[in-house]
């Protein structure tokens, strides 16, 4: 940031992303090393469509919350209030917390039953 503030200022939304495809490759090595080529591959692509899936719905609750749209449409009423705080990235962990919340609640009734 000190030596060369433009390019920080336009990294700054991707660095992010970025740490993140770092953490699933690496893993996704680490897991190709040790096993067949099938399984790495099938590994990988379940990997990367999980990842996606998990994009998209949070993408969408704070579109649908935020703004009330879906890819530009308005989809909720005039009448309905946005919420402010899904437009902010903490909302984004947010979702992420209640949905591993959700999941954890969900593996434990099922493991009492």
């Amino acid at each position: 940031r000190a030596y060369i503030p433009e390019i920080s200022k336009a990294l700054g939304p991707y660095v992010g992303l970025i740490i993140t495809n770092c953490i699933i490759m690496g893993r996704a090595e680490a897991f190709a090393q040790s096993n067949p080529p099938v399984m790495a591959l099938w590994d990988g692509l379940t990997s990367g469509v999980g990842y996606m899936a998990v994009l998209v719905i949070i993408a969408t609750i704070r579109e649908l919350l935020g703004a009330g749209t879906l890819m530009g449409y308005q989809v909720l009423g005039d009448g309905f209030t946005t919420w402010t705080i899904m437009v902010m990235p903490p909302s984004a962990f947010f979702l992420l917390g209640s949905f591993i919340w959700a999941a954890k609640s969900i593996m434990i009734k099922k493991e009492a039953s």
